[in-house]
């Protein structure tokens, strides 16, 4: 797959996954991340490279457990 051609099902995907994750988190502050994470989704993203670099931050958030 190439991720300057995401499809809109799996960003989604990836927003339901970070949120679900932001449910785990005992030593932070939820409504922070919430925020943090509904903030970077709303945002309008004019680039393909844009639009990679943040799915790329997503899945990176989600394999290290730690905010980027």
């Amino acid at each position: 797959m190439s991720l300057t051609k995401l499809k809109g099902k799996e960003i989604i995907d990836l927003y339901r996954k970070l949120l679900k994750y932001g449910k785990t988190l005992q030593l932070t502050d939820h409504d922070y991340y919430l925020r943090r994470i509904k903030t970077e989704f709303r945002a309008e993203v004019k680039s393909p490279e844009q639009l990679e670099f943040r799915y790329k931050r997503g899945l990176e958030l989600l394999q290290t457990k730690r905010l980027v």
